[in-house]
């Protein structure tokens, strides 16, 4: 077992995940109402160079990917960016790494073996374990991701995953799901939103297949998804209704949860304001 039995990443209770690299003036405006993190999704390129804009206009905020994906960047590139973005901004950058979607890779084959592989080369460019995580939905990568890394980031998940995945982990490793939010108390609205982003994902095997194992059936899966299935991975009402869904997961045993605002680019900092008061941040 590794370093990340006794290390977590300390990111705050609630960060902020983001389809690509917020502003530096997003950033410092996210760390000042007390969002303690960035996530970086969209698969950033193994340069990693959206990372350093958003530390250097920040003074604590701690910055993630969420995630690189193996089969597009390269892991000696990604190791050399750890190491550069480490030396200029110590201990406030997480490296979050997964395998992707199958559907969305021509080389997909093997994919636990490739992560396996991918995470030697890591170890091999000396990337602590204790600052890096894993994208998992499945109890084989979970428990992958307590052995090889701080812990896991699972995408587009429940409370109810996060309790299960919590079992699996145990308590010492580091556990942070993502989970989508619209500020907009107007219920049909809310869902056809969420249904945008949403129903992309259900072409993709290893959300389908995991919503299953969490007691969705059949027609709350197919296109483009059931009220009941938006309901449960997008959070929407008012600031008190989705602060208190967020703390749902906190409640099953996330360490931290990572804020996806979905909507227009204006609509990011006034919803995370308004999330700022019911979520308790300390600013």
């Amino acid at each position: 077992m590794t370093d990340a039995l006794s290390l977590k990443p300390n990111l705050g209770r609630y960060g902020v995940w983001t389809a690509g690299a917020v502003t530096p003036k997003q950033a410092a405006e996210i760390e000042k109402l007390g969002y303690g993190a960035v996530w970086i999704g969209g698969s950033p390129a193994a340069d990693l160079s959206s990372v350093e804009p958003i530390l250097e206009n920040t003074e604590t905020l701690q910055v993630a990917t969420g995630i690189v994906n193996i089969w597009a960047s390269d892991a000696n590139t990604v190791a050399e960016s750890f190491h550069r973005i480490e030396k200029a901004h110590p201990g406030r950058f997480v490296l979050g790494v997964g395998v992707g979607h199958p559907e969305h890779t021509g080389e997909y084959r093997k994919p636990y073996d490739a992560l396996v592989e991918y995470l030697d080369v890591l170890d091999a460019a000396k990337v602590p374990t204790s600052r890096r995580v894993l994208a998992a939905l499945g109890d084989k990568v979970l428990k992958l991701s307590a052995a090889r890394s701080a812990g896991a980031h699972p995408y587009l998940t429940t409370p109810e995953h996060t309790e299960h995945a919590r079992a699996v982990l145990g308590e010492a490793v580091f556990l942070a799901p993502e989970h989508k939010v619209v500020l907009n108390t107007d219920a049909a609205a809310a869902r056809a939103l969420g249904r945008k982003t949403v129903e992309f994902y259900l072409d993709l095997s290893n959300y389908v297949n995991n919503w299953r194992k969490l007691g969705f059936t059949d027609s709350d899966v197919e296109k483009p998804g059931s009220d009941k299935l938006i309901d449960a991975v997008v959070a929407h009402g008012t600031a008190g209704d989705i602060a208190a869904r967020l703390r749902q997961h906190i409640a099953a045993g996330a360490d931290h949860v990572s804020i996806q605002v979905l909507g227009e680019p204006e609509d990011l900092i006034p919803t995370l304001t308004e999330l700022a008061g019911p979520l308790e941040l300390k600013n």
